[in-house]
């Protein structure tokens, strides 16, 4: 009897355990602290990271990695330079996308 009762409270433990772990989010802010102004070229991108605005942050958020050094910098969404990027990105992910389907 002793075995038993000692199995279903390590369960009941285990369960109220992971219960707690869905009420508390890391997420519940955004990424990007800072914001950087410096220019960024194009070609030293290596990953570029668009999160669309959510419950847990108000903003978009772009994250660039650079290639040379793994760098990852916050870019602004409302500058013409980030947006220039975005729309020459996803032309060249257009082009190649119908490319390979011919």
């Amino acid at each position: 009897m002793n075995q038993s009762a000692l199995l279903i409270f390590c369960l009941i433990l285990l369960t109220l355990n992971g219960a707690q772990g869905i009420l508390l989010s890391r997420t519940t802010r955004c990424t990007c602290i800072s914001i950087s102004n410096r220019s960024v070229n194009p070609n030293s991108l290596e990953k570029l990271e668009v999160i669309p605005a959510s419950q847990s942050c108000p903003r978009v958020e772009i994250i660039a990695t650079m290639k040379k050094n793994g760098e990852k910098r916050c870019l602004n969404p409302e500058s013409k330079m980030v947006n220039n990027i975005l729309k020459a990105l996803s032309k060249n992910g257009t082009r190649s996308s119908t490319q390979s389907k011919a």
